[in-house]
């Protein structure tokens, strides 16, 4: 795909063309009815659940397109990435399950149990740095060094076509939605998203979700320009960070995000235990940030027939612990009541 970053039309195609790569490596994840949502916004809400993807999380998507766009030589060299969670899984298990060996890049202190679970799935660890961007910068180093490619978790075209492919199934499985509600980080899945389903439904909204702690997309396309922000803990560890200069998915989200929802830590654990005990489905915090911003939206306006992306499942058991000490499930913040 030429240029330094796609068109929506372009990208649009190359999301359908992902979709036909793409079969029979990921999963064609459910879209189910959500009945606990749908009974908070007045409105018919229906749930995708990339949760329970392979890896537990929609990254496989974006990792398996891009190591499929691989020629020989470079299949043979292998790939690097930088991450502790679903990017640095899906790249491995992509990797494993292609023949094309992948080493990832960790700071110091990443969780044993983290690092053992991308062991397993075959690939090599390095533990570079004190933190994730010195642990990225270390990884794009070696890449440049050996001839190995560097594997982005959303600045590159074909990770984002390759994400791409949850709305596609949307609008597929179900013509009739409005409205489709999505975790934004980086953009790569809310670009992709965004650009499948506006090419088959220009009318649709797509609604991008943050969690107010870390915001820098939002913040970013609110002021024009990419945004040098710092972040603040949140329960969406899989957001969280700021953007790469020149970031491709910027362009993308400032234009086919329709609205833009920032929501707080008790929204979104309130929204996960929601899911969990309402729905009996398990997420992780990014995916809570979709169905806590469905529910500030509700409080707001009027919603039509929505989807809302449940991106990933991989919640840690700590985490998961903590949440059940806390309120009670489902119990709305201030901003909700």
């Amino acid at each position: 795909m030429p240029g330094s970053w796609p068109p929506a039309a372009a990208l649009a195609a190359e999301v359908r063309l992902s979709a036909a790569l793409l079969a029979g490596r990921v999963r064609r994840t459910e879209l189910v009815a959500g009945g606990w949502l749908s009974a908070v916004a007045g409105a018919e809400v229906r749930l995708k659940l990339e949760c329970r993807q392979r890896t537990g999380s929609f990254k496989i998507r974006g990792a398996c397109r891009r190591l499929l766009a691989l020629d020989p030589v470079r299949r043979r060299r292998g790939v690097v990435c930088a991450s502790t969670g679903n990017h640095g899984a899906a790249v491995a298990c992509a990797g494993l399950e292609l023949e094309v060996p992948v080493t990832v890049f960790v700071p110091a202190g990443a969780e044993p149990a983290k690092l053992a679970r991308i062991r397993r799935l075959g690939a090599g660890v390095e533990i570079r740095g004190r933190d994730c961007v010195e642990a990225e910068a270390a990884a794009r180093a070696e890449a440049a060094a050996t001839g190995r490619t560097y594997v982005s978790p959303y600045n590159d075209p074909l990770v984002v076509a390759g994400q791409g492919t949850v709305g596609l199934e949307v609008v597929e499985s179900w013509p009739e939605v409005e409205e489709v509600y999505v975790a934004v980080g980086g953009g790569g899945l809310a670009a992709g998203v965004a650009a499948a389903v506006k090419d088959k439904r220009p009318d649709l909204r797509v609604v991008g979700c943050s969690p107010s702690a870390s915001a820098v997309m939002a913040a970013s396309v609110r002021a024009g320009r990419i945004l040098d922000l710092p972040s603040a803990p949140t329960l969406s560890d899989g957001t969280a960070g700021g953007l790469e200069p020149g970031a491709i998915t910027f362009p993308l989200c400032r234009e086919l995000i329709d609205d833009w929802i920032e929501v707080e830590e008790a929204e979104i654990a309130a929204a996960v235990l929601g899911l969990l005990e309402r729905e009996r489905i398990l997420v992780e915090g990014a995916a809570g940030v979709a169905a806590a911003g469905l529910r500030r939206a509700a409080a707001g306006r009027s919603v039509g027939r929505a989807a809302v992306i449940l991106c990933g499942g991989n919640l840690p058991r700590p985490v998961l612990r903590g949440l059940l000490a806390g309120p009670a499930a489902g119990e709305p913040s201030s901003a909700q009541r």
